[in-house]
């Protein structure tokens, strides 16, 4: 059956709430962002990275093809975009470089652009254009000026107590507020942005650190859902398929082929963040620093086996850890019976910033912070080498799993 005779699909399931379940939202949403995309453009020049984006589009004439015929598979297929052209949808991204987020009871969106490009991205002509390595390159030109935007004075428009405030009462109760370091009292709760909001942090003794004497007992690295546990991992595989295996050799790209292959036959652990989470990452275990490093990737692309359902992008996330823009961290640790750890920390969506904070070389405690995801959705992994876990503290299947606690117990080494 094509996408065409398909009936649109009216709600979907949506991890990390991110995104609304309901289509009928997200049309209002794409909706309202391209009228104001609309005013932008007839008041403002476009934005240099944003034009590069187009050049490069309109440039390449396989690139331009694979993307209008998506915008009009998605389009066939009955879902409304807000936009029918490329230069429709230039208009609305350089209109998303200077957009922050607003609070909803209702109908809260995280993510603009994950919003905006949710159909085209999973249309059979859409798979090839969000994997391209330059339309991917250009894309995070864009992504790092919006990054820059969010980072400044002028992105703390809705840090305020307002109704589509990130501080009204409901969105008090959603963040666990009360855990974070802020200030009521100052001018937007003391937050210089609204990427020092994102990346806040919890007040000391809000995650206490478990069992941090005992070297056996691994911690969680981030505030995150489980979402898979799997065993005898391979240094090669066919990652994009429906079982989405780990490809240790992908996932760690960059790193010298034997510390790869020390992995083999280990154990992974990948887990989600909601919108809600904290963002910072933690070290699992206590050691040296051997690897610190950032592996390019791409931002939308997701595995065509989960089918024509942007909620792929939430279900290919195996598939992410290989191929989307993530950070590596190993550490040696103190336990030589451990050996060594992977934590991949991989952006998702809108982020482009996964920020390490450490260097190779550098001895870094159990608990102690290793960097940061800035704006969007993201996943994470812990990679371990054979034999080393004796047991995960949960196990599959993880429908509705509660996240685990940064720093809380998640494995027992043998």
């Amino acid at each position: 059956m094509t996408s065409e005779s398909k009936k649109p699909l009216e709600q979907r399931r949506r991890l990390g709430g991110w995104l609304p379940d309901k289509e009928a939202e997200l049309v209002a949403f794409r909706k309202e962002l391209a009228r104001r995309a609309r005013q932008r453009a007839a008041s403002a020049p476009r934005t240099h990275v944003v034009d590069e984006l187009r050049a490069l589009i309109e440039g390449d004439t396989v690139l331009r093809m694979n993307l209008s015929r998506a915008i009009d598979q998605a389009q066939s297929a009955g879902y409304e975009l807000g936009y029918s052209t490329i230069g429709e949808l230039i208009d609305i991204i350089d209109y998303v470089t200077t957009y922050a987020p607003p609070f909803s009871e209702s109908s809260l969106i995280h993510c603009p652009l994950n919003a905006l490009l949710d159909w085209p991205m999973c249309m059979p002509s859409g798979y090839a254009v969000f994997r391209d390595p330059a339309f991917n390159a250009r894309l995070k030109r864009v992504l790092n000026v919006w990054c820059g935007f969010l980072s400044g004075p002028h992105s703390r428009m809705h840090l305020n107590g307002s109704p589509d405030g990130w501080f009204c009462e409901e969105a008090q109760q959603r963040l666990g507020i009360s855990q974070f370091l802020c200030d009521p009292h100052e001018p937007h709760w003391g937050f210089a942005s609204w990427n020092s909001f994102f990346t806040r942090q919890f007040k000391p003794g809000a995650r206490p650190l478990a069992e941090a004497a005992d070297s056996k007992i691994i911690v969680s690295a981030c505030e995150a859902s489980p979402y898979e546990v799997r065993h005898g991992i391979r240094f090669e595989d066919s990652f994009w398929l429906k079982s989405q295996p780990y490809s240790v050799r992908e996932i760690l790209e960059r790193s010298p082929r034997e510390l790869a292959e020390r992995f083999v036959g280990g154990s992974i652990y990948q887990a989600f963040l909601s919108a809600f989470n904290y963002h910072r990452w933690h070290a699992p275990v206590a050691g040296t620093i051997r690897e610190a490093y950032q592996v390019d990737g791409t931002y939308y692309s997701d595995a065509e086996s989960e089918g024509e359902d942007p909620g792929g992008l939430n279900d290919s996330q195996g598939y992410t850890t290989a191929v989307a823009a993530r950070a590596v961290i190993v550490i040696d640790c103190d336990d030589p019976a451990i050996g060594q750890v992977a934590c991949v920390f991989v952006g998702m969506a809108e982020v482009s910033s996964c920020m390490i904070d450490v260097f190779p070389g550098q001895h870094v405690s159990k608990g102690e912070e290793l960097g940061f995801f800035q704006y969007g959705g993201s996943t994470y992994c812990l990679i371990f080498e054979p034999d080393v876990i004796r047991g995960f503290v949960v196990q599959p299947p993880f429908d509705n799993a509660q996240p685990i606690r940064v720093n809380a117990h998640l494995a027992t080494a043998r």
